[in-house]
């Protein structure tokens, strides 16, 4: 006989979160009383200090003007995705060890950390997120010596990462700071081969993963909020996760072929792809915002049913057309508000942001030196009401 857990799981896969909360009464209770997404309805943007896997991070740092005028415009949410090989300290230039995996840089992770309470110092709620994890990352370019889908190695080492950033601020609420664990989760067999993606990690491996780690932050501080985002790179619910206390967070580039339009990590072959419309035919396949509001009903669901939902990547790359990305954002925006769900634009300076996205065909204003897209931020603030 089956043990009650995996009867559990075994619901949970064929009826989704009704099945749960049958099956669970302390579940029922609280998506009964639930009223709506227990998340603000956070708007803002990914910051890239510390993205790359280089040591100390990257060269694109966020200044006190750039809180500033985040706050100001009306934002209130800034995600932080780290490589964590960028607060290590080991020797480049080759393949990264088990035992280098959790030596940690204390310089640098104090700078983390000194940026997160700068962003928090300006009333903005940070999100620290492991884009690249010990055993596992959406993209190439550095390899792993293990996997967190598969090797309990791995998963030590993810906990120890998690449980070194929540001791670092156990004494920061929940309302400013969250912890989001790891980016876009599937199966990928060769971690050097962005196009074997391997589809979504199996729901039972993903819980073991994701109820470890928070159960690493919570020692720090039981009251941390804990956000785990979607499988299947970001796109698909995660129903087993519905009765740890996690919040949850979707993606904003469906459809791929306007999100990703011509970028060189998400195609072989870049000058080939359609051109985008919105709506309209793309390729072989018509898209209007009637795929929108299917693709994203079932993280509306999950909000109504009281688990957090949260867009935790949004956007879109410089190659659209500017007149398309913003007709296709502008609809991706209201579907998300009209769910209740808040949202953080990939990213703030650089190729999907407000600032000096190298974009062709816009026309940018000044801003303190930087070229500012006036009509992204204006559609993004349309948000606020």
């Amino acid at each position: 006989m089956q043990s009650p857990r995996w009867n559990r799981r075994e619901l949970i896969q064929k009826a989704g979160l009704a099945a749960l909360a049958a099956a669970n009464p302390v579940v029922s209770r609280t998506l009964a009383e639930a009223k709506g997404n227990p998340l603000p309805r956070w708007k803002g943007f990914n910051l890239l200090d510390y993205f790359t896997p280089r040591k100390g991070g990257g060269s694109n740092r966020t200044t006190d003007d750039d809180f500033r005028w985040m706050r100001d415009w009306g934002f209130d949410f800034v995600r932080l995705p780290m490589a964590y090989p960028s607060y290590l300290t080991f020797e480049p230039g080759r393949d990264i060890t088990p035992e280098e995996v959790c030596r940690f840089d204390p310089k640098i992770t104090d700078d983390i950390e000194k940026l997160a309470r700068r962003a928090i110092g300006f009333g903005l709620h940070v999100s620290l997120n492991l884009h690249r994890a010990p055993g596992y990352c959406i993209n190439a370019g550095f390899r792993e010596p293990y996997n967190l889908w598969k090797d309990e190695e791995a998963r030590k080492a993810f906990c120890t990462h998690w449980a070194m950033w929540a001791g670092r601020f156990k004494d920061v609420s929940r309302d400013k700071i969250s912890f989001d664990l790891v980016n876009e989760p599937a199966m990928r067999e060769d971690m050097n081969d962005q196009h074997s993606k391997g589809g979504p990690v199996p729901g039972e491996v993903y819980r073991l993963v994701a109820k470890a780690a928070a159960d690493a932050i919570r020692a720090a501080n039981p009251n941390h909020l804990v956000i785990a985002d979607g499988n299947n790179v970001g796109n698909s619910v995660v129903p087993e996760l519905v009765d740890l206390n996690i919040a949850q967070s979707c993606r904003g580039y469906f459809p791929g072929a306007i999100s990703h339009y011509q970028a060189p990590w998400a195609n072989k072959n870049p000058e080939l792809c359609p051109m985008p419309v919105w709506p309209g035919k793309i390729g072989a396949r018509e898209y209007t915002r009637k795929d929108l509001e299917k693709y994203y009903q079932p993280w509306i669901d999950l909000a109504r049913q009281g688990v957090g939902v949260h867009c935790g990547e949004c956007g879109c790359w410089r190659n659209t057309p500017h007149k398309v990305f913003l007709a296709w954002f502008g609809d991706v925006l209201d579907v998300l508000t009209g769910g209740g769900i808040g949202f953080a634009l990939w990213n703030f300076r650089g190729d999907f942001g407000v600032l000096n996205s190298n974009r062709k065909d816009v026309v940018y204003e000044d801003w303190h030196g930087q070229q500012l897209d006036r009509a992204l931020l204006d559609l993004l603030r349309t948000t606020m009401a």
